[in-house]
């Protein structure tokens, strides 16, 4: 059996979460079967049993609005996926920007199409705001793609009912296969060095914040937050790839506000090496994780294996990751407002966020604690063996019909 999976990230050119589900799953299925990966890039090798290829395109040459070269850029690889033939038993995608290429390949090569759903672009409202009237092609293309796939995979339960609420496809095609973490690699690593490096006193405690500077992650709230918390800790904001420059200068201006109430704050810019993450998470006190949309929340379950504790938003797949009481905090989030980017008590999100952090920053032996609960959970559930033998099942199943 041969898979072909098509994504946006693969390595070296990660950003994301979904990025390193597709990183992880592939190598995982290496060891089951035959895997080729073609992604946006210029990737063109053989890593290990993975044969990889990248495709670009020249945006340069792109004559179109700036908002709409991501769109078509993507559009124009999925053709080139199907034009440089396919030999695969089935083809699996991963995001929006490779749906297309899904569609083409199933009715071009007649093979099942398999696509893990790891956001939905209608709970993504936002996205208008970097793609323009590319976000409607997007809406169109993920829900032409969903509706005729041979199988959906979604990363929780709760995306599971998100698919069904937004989607006419049939009960039985959509099937819940959880992200995973290699544990082997993230586990609790100490190193005072990488967090000198990153500007980072490996000596006095730290809140901690992953994730790029989107909508989607909250990070605003948790700045906003930060004029209710304690001295005496840093908080570290590892926050880089602005979705858009207004969106960064409006974090910029939030941050500098920020320190007038808490001198300790460390931004730290770049997109972090995965070591660098590792150390990150270890030294935390706490991990903290505002996103107002989550499927899954990958970070969470990356710093629970690294032994910190969690307070994150009660969203999504983050309920299925992060225990209240036992791996860290769940904070409500209210109904969102006719602004998408908001909700509707922001202050009162961000004041319950802050309380939490406080409280475990305040009580080391229970965050502690929780980080061990954390950490044994991650071993228990989230092995990414286990989820490549779910995915070669699934795969099986269609190709048996």
């Amino acid at each position: 059996m041969k898979t072909l999976l098509l994504t946006n990230e693969y390595p070296p050119h990660i950003y994301g979460g979904a990025g390193v589900h597709v990183d992880y799953l592939s190598r995982e299925l290496a060891k089951l079967m035959e895997v080729e990966v073609r992604c946006f890039g210029d990737q063109n090798e053989r890593i290990g049993d993975i044969e990889v290829r990248g495709f670009g395109v020249g945006t340069p040459e792109m004559s179109c609005p700036k908002p709409l070269q991501s769109p078509l850029g993507a559009a124009r690889r999925c053709v080139d996926f199907n034009g440089a033939g396919i030999t695969a038993d089935l083809v699996h995608c991963h995001t929006w920007y490779t749906h297309l290429g899904g569609i083409m390949a199933k009715l071009n090569y007649g093979i099942p199409l398999v696509i893990t759903v790891h956001s939905l672009e209608p709970l993504r409202p936002w996205k208008r705001e970097q793609l323009g009237g590319g976000y409607d092609f997007s809406l169109w293309v993920e829900k032409t793609a969903l509706e005729m796939a041979d199988a959906v995979i979604a990363v929780s339960e709760e995306t599971r009912r998100d698919i069904h609420g937004l989607f006419t496809i049939p009960e039985e095609r959509v099937t819940v296969i959880h992200n995973g973490i290699d544990l082997a690699e993230y586990r609790p690593t100490k190193n005072p060095d990488a967090l000198r490096a990153l500007g980072v006193d490996p000596d006095r405690p730290y809140v901690l914040f992953v994730g790029r500077i989107t909508r989607q992650k909250g990070i605003i709230h948790l700045v906003r937050a930060i004029r209710h918390l304690n001295p005496g800790f840093q908080i570290v904001l590892c926050a880089g790839a602005p979705d858009t420059p207004e969106i960064a200068a409006e974090v910029q201006q939030a941050i500098a506000a920020a320190r007038e109430h808490h001198g300790e704050i460390i931004w730290i810019e770049k997109m972090v090496s995965r070591p660098e993450a590792i150390a990150l998470y270890t030294g935390a006190g706490v991990f903290v994780c505002p996103s107002i949309y989550e499927p899954f929340g990958i970070i969470n379950l990356e710093a629970m294996a690294c032994g910190t504790p969690v307070v994150a938003s009660a969203v999504g797949g983050i309920k299925e990751v992060v225990v209240d009481g036992e791996t860290g905090f769940l904070i409500p989030l209210r109904q969102m407002s006719e602004s998408p980017f908001e909700a509707t008590e922001p202050d009162t999100f961000s004041s319950d966020l802050a309380a939490k952090i406080n409280f475990l920053m305040a009580d080391p032996a229970l965050a502690a604690k929780m980080g061990a609960s954390g950490r044994k959970r991650a071993e228990a559930l989230f092995s990414w063996d286990a989820i490549a033998r779910k995915t070669e099942r699934l795969y099986r199943q269609l190709l048996r019909g």
